[in-house]
């Protein structure tokens, strides 16, 4: 959808923060839909969808083989790609949902449900790893005798199917949130994988158990630390935290600069509806005599181009700020 642009004079308006406005001001405002990496598309849906067919089918086969070998690395991946399976799913179901169009309830669309489920992913990989700790632990104190050449051979074919889904992912978006909280839980599957192979190689050679469970604790550290990026990405989003590359005081100086109609910048809000879609409202002091409207467009056209700001809703006021927070200049953010 192409931006589009209005202003408004004599009449006063909310933005949603606590700052008034009396009358006797002109209003620009504009809100353009800026389509960024990170888009919902059907490319992305369907990759979620193979990885989830793929981790699914594979997960029934790890369970089985980690209850005939015994070992724990592979009922840890399994557990893992269990709570992968449910991700997936909800992460498929996400872009699903992200791609309804918006109604007079939610007049921003569906997109935050993606944020919503890479939280919810960050979260489940979190408890699994807690699981995967005790019962490491567990095993440490009561060694449980593993069949190891069952074990490799399970292992191997896990490692080849998490390599394909996580090849599948990483095609795919990498600017999503939710495809990225996706990939994280196959790669966890992948590292898992991994050391059961190692495990397994290690116990056919020597016969020392205890490396089942050290290198199940080893990977679900590795894991944990990919989980709470997510989680800690996800809250910052539905908490309405700005993007972390945004400085607001080089934004004012760089748009007083760029638009030689506008003398301040003040009351700067900026958040995320979804990792790949910033918005933001400001406040924009224009000098006496200036056309507002110009002076709008390019503010505009200056947060899409330098800040990739689709979506902004501009203030235009005169010299004097109406609610008398900034005048002659003064300014707050």
């Amino acid at each position: 959808m192409p931006p589009h642009t209005h202003a408004q004079s004599g009449q006063s308006h909310d933005h949603g923060h606590d700052h008034g406005h009396d009358h006797g001001h002109d209003h620009g405002h504009d809100h353009g839909h800026h389509h960024a990496p990170g888009e919902v598309t059907a490319d992305n849906a369907r990759r979620v969808l193979l990885a989830l067919l793929l981790t699914g089918g594979f997960m029934l086969v790890e369970v089985v083989g980690g209850l005939l070998t015994g070992s724990l690395a592979l009922l840890a991946d399994a557990g893992h790609m269990l709570t992968d399976t449910a991700a997936l799913a909800f992460a498929w179901m996400a872009f699903r949902v992200a791609r309804r169009p918006n109604d007079a309830r939610r007049t921003y669309g569906y997109h935050r449900f993606q944020v919503l489920a890479a939280f919810v992913n960050g979260v489940t990989l979190v408890a699994v790893v807690g699981w995967i700790v005790i019962e490491a632990v567990r095993r440490l104190f009561a060694p449980v005798e593993v069949l190891a050449g069952p074990m490799l051979a399970i292992a191997a074919i896990g490692l080849l199917v998490n390599l394909t889904a996580l090849w599948i992912l990483r095609g795919g978006d990498r600017a999503n949130l939710n495809l990225e909280g996706a990939a994280v839980h196959v790669l966890g599957d992948l590292l898992g994988s991994a050391a059961a192979i190692l495990a397994a190689a290690i116990i056919l050679w020597t016969g020392w158990m205890p490396i089942d469970p050290l290198l199940s604790v080893l990977v679900a550290l590795l894991v944990l630390r990919s989980a709470w990026f997510i989680v800690r990405r996800s809250s910052h989003i539905l908490l309405e935290g700005a993007p972390d590359w945004l400085d607001v005081e080089a934004l004012r100086r760089d748009l007083v600069a760029a638009v030689p109609q506008v003398d301040d910048i003040h009351h700067v809000h900026a958040w995320m509806l979804t990792n790949e879609r910033p918005l933001m409202t400001l406040h924009a002091t224009v000098n006496p005599g200036a056309d507002s409207h110009a002076a709008l467009l390019a503010i505009r056209g200056f947060l899409e181009q330098h800040y990739g700001v689709g979506h902004a809703t501009i203030q235009i006021e005169p010299k004097v700020c109406a609610d008398g927070g900034c005048a002659d200049g003064d300014s707050d953010a």
